[in-house]
């Protein structure tokens, strides 16, 4: 006699949306393809000079030039657990002073609460992306 096959397990249901997360009007595929997407890695990163909520990091980005981004990561992180992670930047975002600093780029992260939500619910929670595998610092995410 065949023994009984076990019914399929029904899907997990699907996970919860942030709280406060609204979509971004949309954007042609052109558009989004203009945005330079690349892996760095963290050389050093301290506490920025002048602003409580920044981390000033100097990045290996694969040009043979350092690079230096501020973040507005400093409650999530900090500096030394960064050093070593190899993260994903925009690379060709237009440089801007912040706070007396160059930043050139922007690190990509996520968060459950928007920024403007954050302050009037207190908590919020902010995570870098990062690469799970090893690879060189440059290379291309798409």
């Amino acid at each position: 006699m065949p023994e009984p096959t076990a019914a399929p397990a029904s899907p997990a249901p699907p996970p919860p949306v942030a709280p406060g997360a609204q979509a971004k009007p949309e954007i042609t595929f052109d558009e989004f393809a203009r945005t330079d997407l690349r892996v760095a890695r963290v050389i050093k990163a301290e506490n920025h000079p002048s602003a409580d909520r920044l981390l000033k990091l100097q990045l290996d980005d694969g040009s043979g030039t350092p690079r230096q981004i501020c973040a507005g990561i400093r409650g999530a992180y900090t500096a030394e657990e960064l050093v070593g992670k190899l993260i994903v930047i925009v690379a060709n975002l237009a440089p801007r002073k912040i706070r007396g600093e160059e930043s050139r780029g922007m690190l990509l992260a996520a968060s459950d609460v928007p920024k403007d939500a954050a302050q009037a619910a207190g908590e919020r929670r902010v995570v870098v992306l990062t690469v799970d595998k090893d690879i060189p610092p440059g290379s291309i995410v798409s």
